[in-house]
């Protein structure tokens, strides 16, 4: 591990305003899981860290209106813990369950998880499904993003180098829906998955008013399958047969890009996508 200033500022403004003075040459530790891990590994060399873990400005769990409001500090481990989240959001509480182990979840954060965009993270099929976005705040101001505008790469995001993520906003989750979050895991329950998928259905008056599935995993990010979402909206109930289910849902071959890993080869990730997809809907949509 090389050499670097490691900087602990009291508050955000001072936070952004370091940032701004270091730019690329710095680094954000927020919870410090995976960046502590680049650093071991000399895969990064930032000449200056800037650590969070003073700042308490956003690090907070609200409701406004309709609306969940995360703030970026906030650890996994609380918002799989929250009632607000539970109440809420169901389905976000429990993707973040999901999440590694205890120990990770007690110190890695919501806006570090969503800023290191590690496509088979958990949260990120949950998050586009329920329509979330972020906000992004440097020294110059604050901008918020649809959640899918975020992720750009394997491992890269849209934001600019003097921005944190101070808040993720969450839409409640439809009144009166089914969801689920279900993954294929080729080791333990705390490992990577193979595919994960996020689904919510509902069903009103014997037809499909809400459908959403988006899979992670599979592809450089989390993606959402809106042909799939699109093809179910007003399907009858008493027509999603498994045989329609498992046709509707081939079309997820077609937009996944997996890559061969330790966990399982492009082909199999493929075809793997196609029947838990279809299994995540049987589940939503029952």
């Amino acid at each position: 591990m090389h050499d670097f200033e490691f900087h602990a500022p009291a508050s955000l403004d001072e936070a952004l305003t370091l940032l701004s003075k270091h730019n690329d040459d710095a680094k954000i530790m927020a919870g410090g899981t995976s960046l502590t891990t680049l650093l071991k590994q000399s895969l990064i060399a930032p000449a200056h860290i800037i650590s969070l873990h003073k700042i308490t400005e956003i690090n907070s769990i609200e409701v406004s209106g309709d609306t969940l409001n995360i703030g970026g500090l906030v650890t996994q481990r609380q918002v799989e813990l929250s009632d607000i989240v539970k109440k809420h959001a169901p389905l976000l509480a429990d993707a973040y369950r999901r999440v590694a182990t205890v120990r990770i979840r007690n110190v890695a954060t919501v806006g570090g998880g969503i800023a290191q965009a590690d496509p088979a993270m958990d949260p990120p099929p949950s998050l586009l499904i329920l329509n979330a976005s972020i906000t992004a705040t440097s020294s110059k101001g604050s901008r918020t993003l649809p959640i899918e505008e975020v992720y750009a790469d394997y491992y890269e995001t849209t934001l600019e180098p003097d921005e944190i993520i101070t808040q993720i906003h969450v839409p409640a989750q439809p009144a009166g829906s089914n969801w689920t979050y279900i993954k294929y895991l080729p080791r333990t329950e705390d490992d990577y998955a193979t595919v994960s998928v996020a689904a919510i259905g509902k069903i009103t008056n014997g037809e499909v008013a809400e459908a959403r599935i988006a899979l992670g995993a599979v592809s450089s990010t989390a993606i959402r399958a809106a042909t799939v979402e699109n093809a179910l909206v007003g399907m009858k109930q008493s027509s999603l047969t498994h045989e329609k289910l498992k046709e509707i849902s081939q079309t997820i071959a077609e937009i996944v890009d997996p890559t061969d890993d330790p966990r399982g080869s492009a082909w199999y990730k493929k075809d793997m996508s196609v029947v838990f997809a279809r299994r995540a809907l049987e589940e939503v949509l029952k």
